[in-house]
């Protein structure tokens, strides 16, 4: 990532191996070549198991022998997941990584024999070639503290998506059998709401307990229960046009659902508190929480997308990173928008946009840069521009915090952005 074309290329030196490996879930298939693009040994297929990689690992060791080779890169295709176990392997055994954009290889696969014949074999040799010529970016696998982070994150994004589901396939019930209960309750899932589909989730129940049973019930889980509301959902009840066959079993589907929805919002609580804790372990992370509009659940999807801050530069590179880059899109006389790239890691782009449109209502510092932005004289932007613009602002912000573990100063944000209208 720190490197252009010209340096991989040059890193490409006569006692280099590249190997090209066609990445499958139960079999891979590798080829070997040398940094001229001749072809070293034959087509080796092996397992995605211990015995495969021992295998692999004999393979380049007799060919970097045969050759006088002393390093080796291997090229591959992010094909899902199944590339996690043998990249780890391979960075164990200290072997360079570089993916390999699936497009490109697509591209360039009719490059050898002129046919867009996709097989076993070819396919490596073209990922090689592609390694050979610079046209890779660098693996990085997260190590100890930032891959658990990372792993937190990915754990709480299914759980919240499971937990977005039963929470539409309670609307849906309610849809059914209580389309009224909305009109009383603005979520389902607060107290009030909770109590009452626990005890009365139907029409004829809530009229059976009456306004005293509703009050009581919410009373067990409330100080003050709205005497108002429950005569609402009385007379909600008594005009509820919700379908009654079947009312059994629709009120056991319920509790079923409440039961799960229960559960995964206390693993989701539970693999929070995990990401705090490790964002506390990881340096100056945890300051990044200072920053008004910025919590730690938010803080934890950057920093575990960024990894170990030191690997950067510049602030820039996180952006690229991000697919935050701008694009241009012009031809001849023809000058179309500038645009983002969107090449990079979705889930950092996503982080960074939502924590900018929080910041825009909770924080008063960027909430000012964004007006700036909207109204200057020269070239305002548009509503979406400022929003990129400032990404990149928090990006920078939180580079400086990462890596010289300066805390988030609000009165320098203003008083530095004071004296650049100064000097415009």
């Amino acid at each position: 990532m720190k490197r252009t074309q010209n340096e991989k290329i040059l890193q490409m030196k006569s006692e280099t191996l590249v190997v090209g490996i066609d990445v499958g879930k139960d079999t891979h298939y590798s080829r070997a070549i040398d940094n001229r693009g001749v072809e070293l040994g034959k087509l080796l297929r092996f397992s995605n198991t211990k015995q495969g990689y021992e295998a692999l690992d004999s393979w380049m060791q007799k060919i970097m022998q045969e050759h006088g080779k002393t390093e080796a890169i291997v090229g591959f295709e992010p094909t899902g997941h199944y590339w996690f176990t043998l990249g780890d392997h391979l960075q164990k055994e200290g072997h360079r990584l570089g993916i390999v954009n699936p497009f490109h290889v697509k591209c360039a696969r009719e490059l050898d024999d002129n046919s867009p014949t996709k097989n076993d074999r070819k396919d490596p040799k073209t990922i090689a070639m592609l390694v050979k010529d610079g046209r890779y970016r660098d693996v990085y696998i997260p190590e100890d503290l930032f891959q658990e982070l990372r792993e937190a994150v990915i754990e709480r994004e299914r759980l919240l998506e499971q937990e977005i589901a039963l929470s539409n396939q309670v609307i849906r019930w309610l849809d059914i059998r209580f389309p009224e209960f909305n009109e009383v309750f603005k979520d389902w899932s607060g107290t009030a709401a909770w109590l009452t589909l626990k005890s009365y989730p139907t029409p004829a129940k809530v009229m059976a307990a009456g306004v005293k049973g509703i009050v009581d019930t919410w009373r067990k889980g409330m100080k003050k229960p709205s005497h108002k509301k429950a005569e609402r959902l009385i007379k909600a009840a008594s005009e509820s046009i919700g379908r009654m066959a079947g009312s059994e079993a629709a009120e056991a589907s319920l509790q079923n659902l409440m039961t799960q929805y229960e559960l995964i919002k206390q693993q989701k609580r539970e693999i929070e508190s995990l990401m705090q804790e490790l964002m506390l372990r990881i340096p100056n992370a945890s300051k990044l929480a200072a920053i008004k509009g910025i919590g730690m659940v938010t803080a934890a999807v950057i920093v575990s997308e960024i990894g170990d801050i030191h690997r950067f530069q510049d602030p820039r590179q996180i952006q690229k990173m991000a697919g935050l880059s701008l694009r241009e899109n012009s031809s001849g006389r023809h000058k179309g928008k500038t645009t983002i790239s969107k090449r990079g890691r979705k889930r950092l782009r996503e982080g960074l946009f939502r924590g900018i449109i929080t910041m825009l209502a909770t924080n008063q510092e960027f909430r000012v840069m964004h007006q700036k932005n909207l109204t200057r004289e020269k070239n305002p932007l548009t509503k979406m521009e400022s929003i990129i613009a400032l990404c990149g602002k928090l990006i920078r912000v939180m580079y400086v915090i990462l890596t010289k573990g300066h805390d988030y100063d609000a009165n320098k944000m203003m008083n530095d952005m004071n004296r650049s209208m100064k000097a415009a």
